[in-house]
Order: C-alpha cells, then sequence, then structure tokens
C-alpha cells in the first residue's frame, strides 16, 4: 500500500479521474467518426482513450482514411460537442473534493496534468469550481508528445518543483498509467466503467475503485 510518506505531490489526471466526462468522450466520438464513415465501437475505439484528441484522429486517419472533412475539422467537432456537454452537464466524480482537501491538510502539492485541450480544461474547472486547488494545471496540447509519452507528467513534477520519484499520479487509463510510469512516478489507477477492463491494469501501483476509498482505506498515514 501506498504511505503518504512515499510522496510530496499528488498529480490528478482530468478526464474519467476528475469529472465523469469519458461517457460524453466515447459518445461524441461515436457521433462524429460516423459522420467520416468510421463504426467506432466496431474498429476497438478504446485503444485511443487518454490520447490527446488530435493524436486519436490521426490514428484512426491512418487507418480508415476518409474524404471531406480535414482531420483539424473533425477535432474541432469532437472538441465543440465535448464543451457543450461538459459546460451544461458535468459532474464531478466521487470523492474528487475529499481527495483534494485529503492531500491538501497533509501538505501535499497538487497539480493537474491532462491530455484534454485547455478550452475543455478550462470549460471542467469552471463548471466544478475547483481551478484554485491546483497549483499546476498542464496540457498535453502544448507539448510535442501527449500520453503515453512521459513529457506531460516530468514537465508537470518541474513546475511543481518536486522530484518525479516523490510524485503520486492518479489516473484511469491505460496510456496515462504508461505516461506516468515512464515518467518515475507512483500511479494509483481508477478504472473508469464507461470502458472494456484492461487487465494491463496491473502496470499502477496500487488500483482503487473510487477516490473515496483511496483516501479512507487505500492510503497508509
Amino acid at each position: 500500500m501506498i504511505e503518504l510518506s512515499d510522496f510530496d505531490a499528488v498529480i490528478y489526471d482530468m478526464d474519467g479521474v476528475i469529472i465523469d466526462s469519458e461517457p460524453y468522450w466515447k459518445a461524441t466520438e461515436i457521433d462524429v467518426f460516423e459522420k467520416v464513415g468510421i463504426d467506432f465501437e466496431k474498429v476497438g475505439g478504446e485503444k485511443t482513450v487518454g490520447l490527446r484528441i488530435d493524436e486519436v484522429v490521426e490514428y484512426w486517419y491512418g487507418r480508415y482514411p476518409w474524404k471531406g472533412l480535414t482531420t483539424d475539422e473533425v477535432v474541432q467537432l469532437i472538441m465543440t460537442e465535448m464543451i457543450n456537454k461538459v459546460s451544461s452537464q458535468g459532474m464531478p466524480l466521487e470523492g474528487v473534493i475529499e481527495s483534494i482537501s485529503f492531500f491538501s491538510e497533509h501538505d501535499k502539492k497538487i497539480g493537474l496534468a491532462s491530455s484534454s485541450y485547455h478550452n475543455l480544461i478550462d470549460a471542467v474547472l469552471e463548471r466544478l469550481g475547483i481551478r484554485e486547488s491546483f497549483s499546476v494545471i498542464n496540457s498535453a496540447e502544448d507539448l510535442k508528445y501527449g500520453k503515453p509519452h512521459p513529457e506531460i507528467y516530468i514537465k508537470t513534477a518541474q513546475e511543481l518543483n518536486v522530484d518525479p520519484t516523490r510524485c503520486l499520479v492518479i489516473e484511469d487509463s491505460m496510456n496515462g498509467i504508461i505516461s506516468a510510469k515512464a515518467a518515475k512516478m507512483k500511479v494509483i489507477a481508477i478504472p473508469d466503467g464507461t470502458h472494456s477492463p484492461d487487465r494491463r491494469i496491473v502496470l499502477a501501483d496500487q488500483v482503487e475503485e473510487s477516490l473515496i476509498t483511496l483516501i479512507n482505506s487505500g492510503i497508509k498515514s
């Protein structure tokens, strides 16, 4: 079991960890990719969960090239719909507020490292009213590589002024777990129930059902 003394900072992923947005991503991608002739569920769309959205679109275009809409236009359609859904319907996942308070009370620095673009991060933080909870907020939109590359987690640790080995990451996707582990960080996985279970999740240092179970019994003081 991970102990509080093992780390000095907690870095949250956003989608599927802070906000219950994965159902929105899934529904939106199914709808938008249908417009370019791709059955997103049939082709196994879950394999791109956790990737930056431009990388998701490029991945599927590379396998099933379409005509008409450009990849940039497909990205924009997805982002517009996601922002609309989050802004009007977005809800925090169980234990988000409680866990942030818990880690703050134990003097842990708190950061956010998301594959999502800035405009979606802004929409989420505004909807949930938790922007001030994070000392550092990073989007993979600014970086050369998105998850599973470790760049975003390394950058976040640097800005928090904490050694990567002293950071605890909370993730829900396999690509996110790989990213954090590659950055030499401890990872707690909280699987998102929207997607099929991934046995590889055992790569995480610990698996919890929710942020509530994490702070109630999953962290040793």
